[in-house]
Parts: C-alpha cells; structure tokens; sequence
C-alpha cells in the first residue's frame, strides 16, 4: 500500500504561501495553437469595435481573414474588403520604462523584424491586386500566465498587434526573407476604419 505524501512545497489546503491558492492548470493544448486562438480574438475584438464583418476563406489558401466594412464615403463600392495574414510571436519583448516605471511597456524600436516563407511573402506581395491584403502581427509574452487580465472595467490582452501591406517587397532570401514591422502602426480599431477608407477611396491599405 502506498500512502501519497503532500508536496513540501504546498501548505496543507493546497495553498501556497501567504494562503494564495495556485492557479488552476491549464489545458495542454499546443502553446502556438493557443497562439492562433489568442490572435484570432484580437482582430475579432478589433473588427466588431470597427464595425466591420469577418469571413474565414475555407480552405485556407495562405490568407486567415476576409475583413469587409461597409459604409457611404466609399467610392470604389459600398462595401470594401482586404485580406487578413495573421501570425504571431514571443520572440520579441516590448521594452520597460526606466525608473520609476519599470513595468510599463513600450513598442520595441521603430520597426521589428519578421521571417516569411518565400512562397508567403510572394502571395502577400503580389501586385496589383483586385483585393489588398495586409500582414498582422501580434507579439504576446512567453508565458501563457500574462497574456490576459480581466478586470470589472477593462479585458487586457498582451501586448499588441501591428501590421503593414508589403505589396511590392522583394524576396531576398534563398528559402525565408525577413521583413520588417512598423511599430508606429499599431492594428486597432481606428487603424482598421483608416485601412478600410483608403482603400474604399481607391487607394492602398
């Protein structure tokens, strides 16, 4: 017979120190699959603050997301719609404020950079096109634990999401290019309307 023992590191109760319960454990979903999970929310929470709709091209074909938004300046139709790319990385840390505000994050440097599949990058840079297309990508935290805050006021996603068009840009690696990622463009709400009017004006994202 074999009596299981408490863990030393865990009070009796299953409380840690300071009689903080732990937190309870999460699925074993894949963390990329969690990944895409997480992204796909952000651009829904974007879009419906937009006022756009979204449709998922079935099957995929190298494009996530059709995003329409539909309204009386447009000129070129009613209703204009761009291709979504979405990826998402925690390769990279936003930086701190230095003292006294070590905690608040900023946007890592003017621009990032970002590897692409050849064969993706030629999709997303084809021009002209009938439709524009626009990557997104989003930079979460290594660990799960940070990416989400809800609180009574507010539901906190980290960290962001940014985007650019790259219609035009050349292929210069052998297998994967590298690109690079303004972080002055910062994909919300209002950038997605800005998207949405150029475009509906004739113009590019």
């Amino acid at each position: 017979m074999v009596l299981a023992h408490p863990d030393p590191a865990t009070p009796s109760g299953g409380r840690l120190p300071g009689g903080v319960l732990p937190p309870p454990p999460r699925g074993t979903l894949a963390t990329t699959a969690c990944m895409e999970t997480l992204q796909v929310g952000y651009l829904h929470a974007v879009a419906a603050a937009a006022g756009c709709s979204l449709a998922q091209p079935f099957p995929d074909n190298g494009i996530d997301w059709h995003v329409s938004h539909s309204a009386p300046g447009h000129i070129t139709d009613d209703e204009v719609t761009i291709k979504v790319q979405l990826k998402c990385t925690y390769q990279l840390t936003p930086r701190t404020h230095p003292q006294p505000e070590p905690r608040i994050p900023q946007r890592p440097g003017p621009t990032f950079a970002f590897t692409l599949d050849n064969d993706h990058l030629v999709k997303l840079a084809r021009t002209p096109v009938s439709v524009h297309k626009i990557l997104v990508v989003m930079i979460v935290p290594r660990t799960q634990d940070d990416w989400l805050h809800a609180d009574h006021d507010r539901l906190e996603l980290r960290h962001c999401c940014y985007w650019t068009n790259l219609a035009g840009h050349p292929v210069t690696g052998r297998h994967r290019t590298t690109v690079r990622i303004p972080t002055s463009r910062v994909f919300d709400d209002r950038a997605l309307c800005e998207i949405m009017t150029r475009v509906g004006s004739g113009g590019r994202p």
